[in-house]
C-alpha cells in the first residue's frame, strides 16, 4: 500500500443532524479530501446498525423486529429455509454476481446520508476528493447487541456469529463498490468498540483468533471491492490485534486513550513499517473541545509521537501515515459542539501537513 495521508482528515461517521444538506455541508466544508457519509441518528431508530447493515438478515427471516426489539427468531418454522435463502444470497455475491451484491445494500429508508451524499457527488463531482470514506458496525459490537430467541448474546453462538460478519463483510463490500463508482477509491472503517471486551475476566471465551478471524473476513471482501480497510476503536484496547489483521488504518482515541498505544510500540513499529496507517482521533468529541486549541491539541499528539519514537517507531514515516480525525462519531452532541470539533480537526490536519511539507 502506497497511500501516505501526511496529516489528511476524515470523520467518524455520525453527525447530530436530521437534513442531510446540513451534515453535508459540515463535512464537505472541513473534510474534502476525505469526506464521509453522513450517519444521522437523531432522524430515528432506523438509522440503527439493524436497520442498516442487518437488513439481509431480517428479510430472510433470520431477525425479527417486535416491541422494538431485534433478535435472532431461532424459533421460528421458517429458520431454516430463511436459512438457505440467506446463504445462497450470500454466496452469489461473495463470488461477484453484482445483484446479488445489492442485497446487502443500505436501505434508502434507513440512511438517507449516504444517499444524499452520492447524489451531491454525482451533481458537484468529486472535487478535492482523494477517497470517499464509508462506515459500518463491527460483528463484536453487533453480537453483544444482539440474542436469539432465548436471550443468549448472539456473539457466543458460532451459526449466529457467522451470519453476522457474511453480512457486514458483503455490506462493506456493496458499500466500497458504490462509492468507488462515484469516482474515487474507498476507504471503510469497521466500528468496533467491541475489542475491548478481549482480556477481561467476563468475556474470556472471546479469543484473540475469534477477533482477528471475524474481522479479516471483513476486510478481505472490502478489499474485494478495492477499498482500504480500517478499525475505528474508542477504548484503549490491545492494539496487537489491529496490527496483526489484514487493514490498512487502524483509527483511536488519542485525546483520552492516547497512552494506550505505548505497550505496543512493537507492533505499532512493524505496522508503520509495512505502510500501516494509524488514524489518530486527537480532537476530542465532549465539551472539553472548546477548551483546546489546533496548538494544544499538536502538542498531546507531539507527546504521543516523542513515546512512541523512544521506542522505536520511525518518526517521519509515523507522521507520513498519520491521518487526524475527531475521537469518536458526534451524533448525540449539540450541533455548535460538532462544528467546534469538525473545525478544530481541520485546523490540526492543517498543521501536521504543513509540518512536513505535505
Amino acid at each position: 500500500m502506497s497511500f501516505k495521508p501526511a496529516g489528511l482528515l476524515t470523520g467518524i461517521g455520525s453527525v447530530p443532524y436530521t437534513d442531510p444538506a446540513e451534515a453535508l455541508s459540515l463535512i464537505f466544508s472541513n473534510m474534502p479530501e476525505i469526506p464521509h457519509w453522513p450517519q444521522m441518528p437523531l432522524r430515528g431508530p432506523g438509522e440503527g446498525f439493524v436497520f442498516q447493515f442487518l437488513t439481509p438478515l431480517v428479510r430472510a427471516g433470520l431477525i425479527r423486529i417486535e416491541g422494538g426489539r431485534a433478535y435472532f427468531d431461532t424459533e421460528s418454522d421458517r429458520w431454516g429455509e430463511g436459512m438457505t435463502e440467506f446463504y445462497a444470497a450470500y454466496l452469489a455475491a461473495a463470488e461477484g454476481d453484482p445483484e446479488a451484491l445489492e442485497a446487502f445494500s443500505l436501505p434508502e429508508e434507513a440512511a438517507a446520508g449516504f444517499y444524499a451524499f452520492s447524489d451531491h457527488i454525482r451533481e458537484k463531482g468529486p472535487g478535492d476528493a482523494v477517497y470517499f470514506k464509508g462506515h459500518l458496525a463491527g460483528p463484536l459490537t453487533v453480537g453483544f447487541n444482539l440474542k436469539d430467541a432465548g436471550g443468549r448474546l448472539a456473539y457466543y453462538q458460532d451459526q449466529l456469529r457467522d451470519l453476522l460478519v457474511k453480512t457486514l463483510a458483503l455490506h462493506g463490500r456493496w458499500q466500497a463498490v458504490k462509492l468507488a463508482a462515484l469516482g474515487r477509491p474507498a476507504i471503510i472503517f469497521v466500528d468496533e468498540p467491541g475489542i475491548s471486551v478481549y482480556g477481561k475476566s467476563s468475556y474470556i471465551t472471546v479469543t484473540r483468533e475469534m477477533i482477528k478471524k471475524d474481522l479479516n473476513e471483513i476486510f478481505g471482501q472490502i478489499h474485494a471491492a478495492g477499498a482500504l480497510a480500517g478499525v475505528h476503536s474508542c477504548d484503549a484496547i490491545d492494539w496487537s490485534i489491529l496490527y496483526q489483521c489484514d487493514l490498512e488504518i487502524v483509527n483511536l482515541d488519542a485525546y483520552n486513550f492516547g497512552d494506550s498505544l505505548i505497550p505496543f510500540s512493537a507492533g505499532l513499529k512493524e505496522f508503520i513499517l509495512r505502510g500501516g496507517i494509524l488514524a489518530q482521533g486527537i480532537v476530542p468529541t465532549s465539551g472539553e473541545a472548546f477548551a483546546e486549541t489546533a496548538e494544544s491539541l499538536i502538542g498531546r499528539l507531539e507527546g504521543i509521537w516523542d513515546q512512541l519514537r523512544s521506542r522505536g517507531v520511525p518518526g517521519r514515516r509515523l507522521i507520513e501515515q498519520t491521518m487526524i480525525t475527531p475521537a469518536c462519531g458526534t451524533g448525540l452532541l449539540d450541533p455548535g459542539l460538532a462544528a467546534r470539533i469538525y473545525r478544530l480537526a481541520r485546523e490540526v490536519s492543517g498543521a501536521v501537513r504543513e509540518s512536513i511539507g505535505a
